[in-house]
């Protein structure tokens, strides 16, 4: 895994979105945010596949839930998943379809067909069309694997329902925006639009969209 200092990292976007006057406002209310790293990249793909379209506190149960079919082990890895009954992760709560997504994902992995092992020395958009390619991971999963997993810092989810409804809340918009004027908002706070959207989630009562 390519190491991060998310530190170093979280203090250059602040410093740099202090500039700004809505995301100063936002980091004077909620403070310090910072990305993590973390290496455990299948699961974290099976948590964002679990938290499409779904609350927050929706998606944290099932999640546990499906951790529970793998007692005693902190890293659960595509093998763990494919021994999972089908029937056990549909009444874990997730939907049928779902619950193909995750076996496409966990066989695909398995079989080295996605290179996980050397995801982080990629390119956001190879990243993004790397798992694109696998059944039921959309832009918006893979952007959130980005950001979540890999801590890359300049990721904008312009289709996060989240991101658009805060920007709709602070800039005014009569409605929802659409992905042209939210990038132009979004333009100065490069390199940095990952940590922007910790705030713009935040602003709105979540972490993520």
């Amino acid at each position: 895994m390519a190491k991060v200092d998310t530190q170093a990292q979280a203090e250059a976007a602040l410093e740099h979105l202090s500039r700004d006057r809505v995301m100063s406002g936002l980091i004077e209310q909620w403070g310090p945010l910072q990305l993590t790293q973390t290496d455990q990249y299948f699961f974290t793909l099976v948590e964002a596949v679990a938290s499409q379209q779904l609350s927050s506190k929706a998606a944290d149960t099932i999640i546990a839930r499906i951790r529970a079919f793998v007692p005693g082990k902190s890293r659960i890895e595509a093998a763990d998943m494919l021994a999972v009954p089908d029937q056990a992760l549909r009444d874990a709560g997730l939907s049928w379809s779902k619950v193909g997504y995750v076996k496409d994902l966990a066989a695909r992995v398995d079989s080295g067909e996605v290179h996980l092992g050397r995801i982080s020395e990629m390119e956001d958009e190879e990243i993004i069309k790397e798992l694109v390619a696998v059944e039921g991971i959309g832009r918006w999963t893979a952007e959130m694997f980005l950001i979540f997993s890999l801590a890359r810092p300049d990721v904008f989810a312009v289709d996060d329902f989240g991101l658009r409804a805060a920007m709709k809340k602070l800039y005014g918009f009569p409605d929802l925006p659409k992905p042209a004027p939210m990038r132009e908002i979004a333009e100065p706070w490069r390199p940095f639009r990952s940590y922007a959207s910790l705030y713009l989630w935040r602003s709105v009562g979540g972490t993520v969209g």
